[in-house]
Order: structure tokens, then sequence, then C-alpha cells
């Protein structure tokens, strides 16, 4: 608990989207069905995965944890704003705004080492195909996935602590949908040059780091497929990599596009728009981008329909 001289606000008011009141209901009913299918979709995935023997693989180990870190991600912030939106109440306490930034930071961060340990292996599975099984071994598979949970935790900890320590005095109107760290930042009437260098250190390391390295894996994966130039050969690593790069290419073009480019008119309804695409959007289209373009994925729940439809018979 933070102390009561800390700070005297006790609660924020989420502006949340800047839509017309006539157009409430409208969005209402677009958000809770992409967040339906969201939760839906990815948990059909984890079925998929633990159920399919043929998909007790290293890619498919790190596309099940991506498909639930993608059901807690979009679990942070969009059943408040579907509330915000359902019972006119925009209010949040101090205490639960911290905590949603403490779990959006996470699932974020947890977001980014996933993607980039999938990249890493691809490239193993590439370019050193007859060493596969021995690198991305299960010990090593636990330890990615167990590395990016300690990196990522500690990174949405260090971000928290420092909020914590900040005041707020007057102004508690937050013109976003969720409790966006840098809307909190401009609120309070403390020093906020430690939080931006925390910002700038740890987005390095949560964001821009894991970014580099899988253009790195992809950059190596496209010089292997140069040096032996084949149809074959091409096919295979589109069918292999081209999920990946579609969910890569949602993901890090919208964050990129907002933090990372600032332009003369970025405008909070841009802010709000980008941050709808990373924290909906891209959730919800990961199960179809993944089991469109995936014969094994596809295989997998027709094998699955298969037997209920045997069952029920």
């Amino acid at each position: 608990m933070r102390p009561e001289n800390q700070s005297s606000v006790s609660e924020f008011l989420l502006l949340g989207i800047p839509i017309q009141p006539e157009q409430q209901s409208i969005f209402f009913a677009l958000f809770l069905g992409m967040y339906l299918t969201t939760v839906l979709g990815n948990l059909l995935i984890i079925l998929l995965i633990r159920l399919d023997s043929r998909l007790h693989t290293p890619m498919y180990f790190f596309l099940s944890h991506l498909a639930l870190t993608d059901i807690a991600f979009s679990s942070v912030s969009v059943p408040k704003l579907l509330m915000t939106m359902l019972t006119k109440c925009k209010s949040i306490s101090y205490e639960g705004c911290v905590s949603q930034t403490y779990f959006f930071i996470l699932f974020a961060d947890l977001d980014s080492f996933l993607i980039t340990s999938m990249a890493y292996d691809r490239y193993v599975a590439i370019c050193h195909p007859l060493h596969y099984t021995t690198i991305m071994s299960q010990t090593i598979c636990i330890l990615l996935v167990a590395g990016s949970w300690v990196i990522a935790s500690a990174c949405s900890l260090l971000h928290t602590l420092l909020l914590a320590r900040l005041s707020f005095c007057a102004d508690n109107i937050i013109p976003h949908f969720f409790c966006d760290l840098a809307a909190l930042l401009k609120l309070s009437c403390s020093d906020t040059s430690i939080n931006q260098l925390a910002i700038f250190t740890a987005g390095l390391a949560a964001i821009m780091v894991p970014f580099l390295c899988i253009l790195v894996s992809y950059g190596r994966i496209g010089a292997t497929i140069l040096r032996v130039p084949s149809t074959k050969g091409i096919c295979k690593a589109l069918s292999t990599c081209g999920s990946h790069l579609s969910v890569v290419a949602l993901y890090y073009g919208a964050i990129i596009g907002l933090y990372f480019l600032p332009s003369s008119n970025n405008t909070n309804e841009k802010n709000i728009v980008s941050a709808l695409m990373y924290t909906v959007v891209t959730p919800m289209l990961n199960p179809f981008i993944y089991s469109l373009r995936n014969k094994d994925m596809k295989g997998a729940l027709r094998k699955l329909l298969s037997k209920k439809l045997c069952s029920s018979n």
C-alpha cells in the first residue's frame, strides 16, 4: 500500500475511446465479439497442441505459451473497457490502475520475448536442421520460456515500483481506455526523469533488442535459402515462417509506429488506435494466422472435429 500522504488521488477516470454516445452499443458489441474471439481462438490453439502428439514440438510449445499470453494480455484492458462502455462508470482505483499497468507491461514484454524465441526456433530449424533436436531440446525450450517470464516480470516490476513512488496531486483524468504508463507520468506532479530513463532502457531491452534478434534470425534464414535456391526450399521456408512473420509484422508494426516513429499528428486518437491494434486486434488475429496458414494446425483441427463427429454418431 502507498502512504496516505503520497498522493491526494485515490482513483483515476478513464475517458475510454472517443466515440459518439449513439455509437456506444455498436462498438460494445464489436469489442465484445473481438474479445470472445481472442479468448476462444487462443484456447482452441492450446487445446489442439495439447491433444495432438504431432504438435508436441518446440515451435508449438512456444505457440501455446504465446496463445496463453495473448489471452492474458487482452484480458488486462478489454474487460475494463467493456465494463466502462456498459455501465458508463469510468473510475478505476489507484491500486487497480497500478496493477493494470504492471500486468499490461508484463504480458506485452512476454509477447515480445516469446515471438523472439519462435524466431530463434525457425532459424535453427532452417539453418541447422541436422542439429535441430539437439539444440532445441526440451530443457532449452523451458529455459527460454522461463527466462522470458523472469525478464518480463523484472521489467514490469521496475516500472511499477517507480510509478508507485510518484505523487498525483489533482488531475486524475486519463485520456485512454486503460492505465497507460506514459499517460500516468503526464499526470504526476513529481519528477518523472527516472521513470522516463527506465522506459527508454527497458524499452530497448524488451522491445528493440528482441526485434533486432528477429531481424538477424530471418536475415540468416534468407541467406541460407539463397545459398541453395530451389522452389521446394523456398516454399518450405515460407510455410514454416510465414505465419510467424505475419505476427511479427502486426505486433511490432503497431508498437514501433506508436512509440518510435513520432510525428506532428501524433494525437491522442492515434495513440488509442495503435493501442487497440496490439491489445485487441493482434491477439484476435493470431489464431486465424496460425490456423489458416499452417497445415499442421489445420490437420489437428480436422482430426479433433472428426473425433467429435464419430463420438456423436
